[in-house]
């Protein structure tokens, strides 16, 4: 425990930006043309570049592509989505402005600003921490890691409230994973009336399964040790009457 201010507890925006990204299955595109949603068909280069295998008869193709140069003639809008069922499943959006260019049959997208929001805000991306930075290690994992905690260990995320501070479980009436990353596992508290989140940091970060797999084991020790929160006690004891 000793270490843990000794490295950043929650991913930098630009790696949170590049791993909904990476993780996105769908994409919006907005250009003069209108708005089309796309399943499908993006790929992300190295640096970040998003290229996208559009059909030959969209019309925001042929927009984006005509649009004049150096003006942003496009917006991108990729959803991170909880893949677990919670309220607000919608956990950040990421908008890339710039201009499309026809390369090798697909269109390259030139990002000439870059917007993610999260539940606390709206921050821009700097361009170059972007094009510099790599998706979180977990990013293509996570949808299965948390609905395989949710559905076939739901005695494990009991057991990991005992780490939440009680007056963030007041008023509790369903509890979910709802993210994780290299730097710690986030739950989504579901009350009556509204919800919260309560993020349990990892001693270390996570680099792959493996050191996943360790990181859990040790907040499920340490969740092991604490004793039961009231508010679930009562909850139980007011389920159960």
């Amino acid at each position: 425990m000793g270490d843990r201010h000794s490295w950043t507890a929650a991913p930098a925006t630009a790696q949170r930006a590049r791993s909904v990204l990476a993780a996105a299955w769908s994409c919006a595109v907005t250009a003069e043309g209108g708005r089309e949603e796309f399943i499908g068909v993006h790929t992300v280069a190295e640096d970040g570049r998003v290229l996208l295998h559009l059909p030959d008869d969209s019309t925001l193709a042929a927009a984006a592509i005509c649009a004049p140069r150096g003006e942003p003639s496009a917006v991108l809008e990729f959803a991170d989505v909880a893949p677990v069922p919670v309220r607000s499943r919608i956990r950040a959006r990421l908008w890339m402005a710039g201009r499309f260019t026809p390369e090798d049959g697909h269109l390259a997208f030139h990002t000439t600003r870059a917007v993610l929001r999260q539940p606390g805000g709206a921050v821009v991306v700097d361009l170059d921490e972007f094009a510099a930075a790599e998706p979180d290690p977990l990013a293509l994992a996570e949808a299965q890691l948390l609905t395989h905690l949710a559905d076939a260990h739901p005695d494990a995320v009991e057991r990991l409230t005992r780490l939440v501070e009680p007056d963030s479980l007041h008023g509790a009436v369903r509890i979910q994973p709802l993210a994780v990353d290299r730097h710690g596992l986030t739950l989504r508290i579901e009350r009556t009336r509204g919800h919260g989140d309560v993020r349990l940091p990892f001693h270390r970060p996570a680099d792959d399964m493996g050191q996943l797999t360790e990181r859990m084991h040790v907040l499920l020790t340490q969740a092991s040790t604490a004793g039961c929160p009231r508010a679930l006690q009562r909850q139980r004891t007011e389920g159960d009457g």
